[in-house]
């Protein structure tokens, strides 16, 4: 192995000090595998005083062991904020990372979630470590609240419930058991989809292609061809749907399409696996939002859903998920639920109790649970006004007669443009506005006096940039 020795001699300034101290402290530095050679007079680093002594250190400089691991490329999606703080223009937005946004473009922390967190303060609730599962009474909120409390699958506990490390942790815990109990076996995932989902299927070595979904022609949903591509999928393959709000494009199947879908998947023997990220969010309804899931578990088949409170409580950095598996029986989900902890103990032991407790006291308190309700459909309301008030300026000012009308039929925080990478990247590289290559942009971090400025540099982009 390649290296250097670094050798530092320092003498001390006493007179009558012996051989090995005479002289005064004075020090030389020489690097020894190169022809450069640094002397400094009077370098005094460990005497005071009149005490002396010689010092000399070596040190080895080795070329690392790491040496082979290349730079890993920046996350496409946590990058542009990156980049947009670098930007030092006053008209710049961020529109990549999907995070709610004020009027104002401020961070929100929920009134509810303040009154929850100083109900845990008063208590004077421990820090102690959660079972492998996590927070019992948050299993039992989370699973109500996707299904219902009255819905058969919860009364007959054939719901396999975890906590999880948000939707990204609840993911990858269910990915990991489909390579463990399913070996083999495919995912479907829409095309587009999640930047993430990809890449924890990929880190669990489950193999994955994708179906049908956009269609860049109408700016809308390609479901003939996503039915074809579902129908084409081997027995026993899973199908990653999202429950509402689908991102990145924000096209979502109608309530009859849903029912197709549903009989598709399961006349050809395939496994529903949703991932519900904007539960009342979305519309700004917990139930309409869970409806799709519901439809599922109606039929009697087996399901498996993650859920994240990232979006809809605003616990981003609490990392507060849940992954449920619907079983056929109590005892099948007693022992999914058993290889679910498995799972988890040598990942990470236990997940966090702050956000399970907020969702826990805000769900199971009625007061805090109507406050939360109206709060969500205050947010969602802000970005349905976002998204009229984007469309209004982008038909008012594009005179080509192209139909934006696509903009209303799209739901959630995300919006699909059409635009494409080189398009997207004069957005960002003229216009100041940060969003990721595929057209997508987050109306999370849009405000009504901005959609203006949006819609010119949409207008501009779309029709000047090949």
């Amino acid at each position: 192995m390649a290296s250097s020795l670094l050798s530092i001699t320092s003498l001390s300034s006493s007179p009558s000090a012996s051989v090995s101290t005479e002289d005064s402290f004075r020090g030389r530095l020489k690097l020894h595998s190169s022809s450069l050679s640094f002397t400094k007079e009077k370098i005094n680093i460990f005497s005071n005083g009149k005490s002396s002594g010689r010092v000399s250190m070596v040190v080895a400089v080795n070329t690392s062991r790491f040496e082979g691991v290349p730079m890993a490329p920046a996350d496409p999606i946590l990058g542009v904020s990156e980049a947009f703080k670098a930007d030092t223009n006053d008209l710049k937005l961020n529109l990549g990372v999907g995070a709610y946004r004020t009027e104002e473009l401020h961070p929100y922390v929920l009134e509810v979630v303040k009154k929850a967190e100083n109900l845990m303060l008063e208590r004077g609730e421990n820090k102690e470590y959660l079972p492998i599962e996590g927070l019992a009474a948050f299993n039992k909120a989370t699973a109500e609240l996707l299904f219902g409390a009255d819905n058969p699958v919860i009364k007959e506990q054939r719901v396999a419930t975890v906590q999880g490390l948000s939707g990204t942790g609840s993911l990858r815990l269910a990915a990991a058991l489909i390579e463990r109990y399913f070996p083999g076996a495919k995912v479907l995932i829409s095309a587009p989809t999640w930047g993430n989902h990809k890449n924890i299927f990929n880190d669990a070595r489950v193999p994955w292609s994708e179906y049908r979904y956009y269609d860049p022609k109408t700016v809308g949903l390609d479901f003939e061809g996503m039915i074809a591509d579902i129908e084409a999928a081997p027995e026993g393959s899973f199908v990653l749907l999202h429950g509402c709000a689908h991102n990145p494009t924000g096209i979502d199947p109608t309530p009859e399409q849903w029912e197709k879908i549903a009989d598709v998947i399961q006349e050809k023997n395939l496994i529903p696996f949703f991932d519900v990220a904007y539960q009342g969010f979305a519309s700004g309804s917990l139930d309409a939002d869970a409806s799709s899931v519901r439809l599922f578990a109606a039929r009697g088949m087996e399901v498996l859903i993650a859920q994240s409170y990232s979006k809809n409580l605003g616990l981003y950095s609490e990392r507060i998920g849940a992954m449920n598996v619907v079983c056929s029986s109590a005892d099948a989900a007693a022992r999914v639920k058993s290889q679910l902890k498995r799972i988890a103990r040598p990942m990470y032991s236990n997940p966090p109790i702050h956000g399970a407790r907020i969702v826990a006291n805000v769900v199971g308190d009625p007061t805090l649970f109507n406050e939360w309700k109206a709060e969500m459909e205050m947010m969602a309301g802000r970005i349905k006004n976002v998204r009229q008030k984007l469309y209004d300026s982008l038909s008012s000012k594009d005179k080509s007669g192209k139909d934006w009308s696509f903009v209303l039929k799209q739901i959630g925080m995300f919006s699909f443009t059409g635009l494409n990478k080189a398009q997207s990247d004069n957005m960002t590289d003229k216009w100041h506005v940060y969003m990721t290559k595929d057209g997508r942009i987050s109306l999370a971090g849009l405000s009504l006096a901005k959609c203006e400025y949006l819609a010119d540099a949409i207008i501009d982009s779309y029709h000047n940039v090949n």
